[in-house]
């Protein structure tokens, strides 16, 4: 998918200049911003603010314009897109693309730990959830796009979020959105290491068995047929780690050494690494970009294997308000802040979604077209959680049996499950580069005012970037859990406080804020807080 932008729309911002230790460069071979074209761009900007921002007689050349090719836009726990420039000349995304680009954006793999959300907080209880977490954070993203608007005498017409708050909270709000960034990129990263060595590691073993014709069973609780559900968890502890038996095989000493080195947690996870910290010290990640569509690949493959596994496998539901019987969990749960932590990830766009909208032909549907892309997510999360929790074969498998990633709910020989495995495998290889580039980003040039000061600077944040990774994927491979502290961390910040608080001071200064508006938006702040102590408690 290509985000367009208007050429047209560079040139009638107001002149800016970005300074040559702030650029964003992905190839230090030739000098972005000559010394000559910086001075003169100072000048313009400075005579840019005597006029009003509908003159167009001062507009800053185009060299000095950051490069096409250099802007992301990102979602945690989602999608990396590349923007390209629009070579037709209208540069303008309609309403049906922008609904589908913030679709597209906020699906990541929050959506292989909605079932588990909901068998924790029990399945009335988490349909209930899932609409009300987007009904609160479609509005706070809602406060987000419309805080620039509330600056007044200021043209903020190229601000991101993070530069509101910078605006209104100083050194404060600038280094906290670093922060709070920085945890929702990272958290991604270490979510996608423990599912690419999990993915990883079910697809080299379906590839073993099926060319040695190894015939084996998982050592765990299951459903017999062809449309088999397994339940790891009960039989090895938690996390489940897919062992197998061999009933049939020429060599059972090969398999044997073969499940020795071929490890889901002691080994697979090192394996990764030879990969991608390559991928992660290149200079420009505009290669993987061009993958960008197997997210949406991946997601409506995810959807059609739901349909057709809920199919075979048919409904097995019983309603216990408040009790727990061997098979069924209660309607309500106490853990339910367990699923909110994950859907406050699963709906998180609110730092890029004034980007995403502003290149929308008609931005007096900008509202509209946010709430139908918060409609089509929820119903996407609400179709995969809801039906794999109310097809899930109960009995003779408990309810509790609903894994963090549901994927791991099918033996690793299940022919439908290898093929998804090897689509998110690939597009979490293709993304994770670019999630690793913005961190880069992000944080090395808030500290040396480079992206990439030197190999040795690059290769030390990877390091430890992947080294996080290794070790949630050894020691902690719960997605669930890891998604939901990050979701509840990065969401206080930019879902629950900042709009409020935003909203809240500029109605202050400008006279109009009410005790309703007050104290409503107190209560989303600490809702929000609520959120988080929650995920430490349960």
């Amino acid at each position: 998918m290509n985000i367009q932008f208007n050429p047209e729309d560079y040139k009638c911002k107001r002149p800016f200049h970005v300074e040559p230790t702030n650029i964003v460069s992905v190839n230090d071979d030739m000098q972005r911003v000559t010394d000559e074209a910086s001075a003169m761009n100072k000048r313009i900007h400075y005579y840019s603010r005597l006029t009003s921002p509908a003159d167009r007689a001062l507009i800053a050349p185009d060299h000095v314009l950051p490069a096409p090719d250099e802007i992301y836009v990102y979602s945690p726990l989602g999608t990396a897109f590349k923007v390209d420039t629009c070579t037709d000349g209208y540069g303008k995304n309609s309403s049906l693309v922008t609904i589908f680009m913030i679709w597209n954006t906020m699906m990541g793999t929050s959506i292989l730990s909605i079932p588990w959300g909901i068998k924790q907080a029990g399945f009335t209880s988490g349909i209930i959830l899932i609409l009300l977490m987007g009904i609160l954070t479609l509005y706070c993203c809602y406060r987000v796009v419309k805080s620039r608007q509330m600056i007044p005498l200021i043209d903020t017409s190229n601000w991101e979020f993070p530069d509101v708050c910078k605006y209104y909270f100083g050194s404060f709000g600038q280094w906290s959105s670093l922060l709070f960034s920085m945890i929702s990129l990272v958290g991604a990263m270490v979510v996608y290491w423990v599912l690419m060595s999990n993915f990883l590691f079910n697809t080299g073993k379906f590839i073993y068995n099926y060319v040695h014709d190894i015939n084996v069973t998982d050592i765990v609780p299951g459903t017999n047929g062809s449309n088999k559900v397994i339940c790891p968890s009960a039989a090895s502890g938690y996390p489940p780690q897919n062992r197998s038996v061999v009933f049939s095989a020429d060599n059972v000493t090969g398999f044997t050494l073969f499940e020795k080195w071929w490890d889901k947690s002691q080994t697979v996870p090192f394996y990764l690494i030879a990969v991608l910290l390559p991928m992660l010290n290149l200079k420009s990640p505009s290669f993987f970009a061009k993958f960008n569509v197997l997210g949406t690949v991946s997601v409506v493959y995810l959807v059609f294997l739901v349909t057709v596994k809920s199919a075979h496998l048919g409904i097995h539901l019983e309603f216990n308000w408040f009790t727990e019987n061997e098979f069924f969990v209660p309607e309500f749960r106490i853990l339910f802040p367990q699923l909110t932590g994950v859907l406050t990830l699963a709906f998180f766009i609110h730092n890029c979604v004034i980007t995403l909208l502003q290149n929308n032909r008609n931005q007096e549907n900008n509202m509209r077209d946010l709430s139908i892309a918060y409609f089509l997510v929820g119903l996407t999360y609400l179709y995969v959680g809801v039906i794999i929790f109310a097809s899930f074969p109960s009995p003779p498998l408990s309810k509790e049996c609903i894994e963090q990633n549901f994927l791991d709910n099918f033996p690793s020989d299940d022919i439908m499950s290898f093929v998804a495995r090897i689509f998110l495998l690939f597009q979490m290889m293709t993304v994770y580069p670019l999630l690793g580039y913005l961190a880069r980003v992000q944080l090395l040039r808030q500290f040396f005012g480079n992206a990439y000061p030197s190999l040795f600077h690059v290769l030390a944040l990877n390091l430890a970037i992947v080294g996080a990774g290794v070790v949630m994927a050894r020691f902690y491979p719960n997605i669930g859990g890891i998604i939901r502290y990050s979701g509840a961390t990065c969401g206080l910040a930019f879902v629950f406080v900042y709009p409020s608080l935003i909203y809240m001071i500029s109605l202050r200064r400008a006279g109009q804020l009410t005790w309703p508006a007050l104290i409503t938006h107190i209560f989303i702040i600490l809702l929000g807080l609520a959120n988080l102590i929650a995920q430490f408690l349960l």
